[in-house]
């Protein structure tokens, strides 16, 4: 199967403890006989809210792999003990059938389209134009068909359009979305919110 883990690391960690993070992953893949796909790092940012323990930024890594299940268990618990952690996440993505399309498909939430404005044509993330979001919402037409992209928690502009500024997610009768893509919009948001890319209690995201 092909998975994908993000974690985000406290700000004030040293090269050194952010490496030991990357050096227990990559013995966890080793060990496992894994294959990494992807790496990425996305940078420090300031989190949509502050952790619990108060923290208000953290550096945010990426990384896809393929691998067995239960290797995943091994990733967690390697991540559990690490108290230089902020949050992690593991989901996984596909079948390894996939693999060339899931990569293909993978951009940086940095550079990818929905992080400006992007055209007419739409494109992977859902950024767009918040009147067009609007003017489908009215519509009561899906948005993310027109376009045809997907909501993706790793890219908040994507799904935050569909939070006001009280944290409420757009229903389906308000959004005009179907319900699959409401269910996926609600999946990614969840995802985003304990990533700390978007707030639960408004529509702010990381930045």
């Amino acid at each position: 199967m092909i998975y994908e883990t993000a974690f985000v690391v406290r700000p004030d960690a040293s090269e050194e403890a952010v490496n030991s993070v990357k050096n227990a992953l990559a013995e966890a893949f080793k060990e496992h006989g894994a294959e990494v796909l992807v790496t990425d790092a996305w940078g420090v940012k300031t989190f949509a809210q502050p952790a619990e323990s108060g923290l208000k930024k953290g550096a945010y890594h990426y990384f896809m792999y393929k691998g067995a299940g239960k290797l995943n268990a091994e990733i967690e618990r390697r991540f559990l003990i690490n108290e230089n952690l902020v949050r992690h996440l593991i989901i996984k993505l596909g079948d390894d059938k996939d693999q060339a399309e899931i990569v293909k498909n993978y951009k940086n939430p940095n550079h990818s389209q929905a992080a400006t404005d992007m055209d007419d044509e739409g494109g992977y993330g859902g950024g767009g134009d918040d009147k067009d979001k609007k003017m489908h919402s009215k519509r009561k037409s899906c948005w993310f068909s027109a376009k045809k992209t997907s909501p993706d928690w790793k890219d908040p502009k994507s799904y935050s359009w569909l939070v006001n500024e009280f944290g409420k997610i757009s229903p389906a009768r308000v959004s005009g979305l179907t319900p699959t893509f409401q269910r996926r919009a609600n999946e990614a948001i969840k995802r985003g919110r304990n990533m700390l890319l978007i707030s639960y209690q408004s529509n702010e995201t990381a930045r």
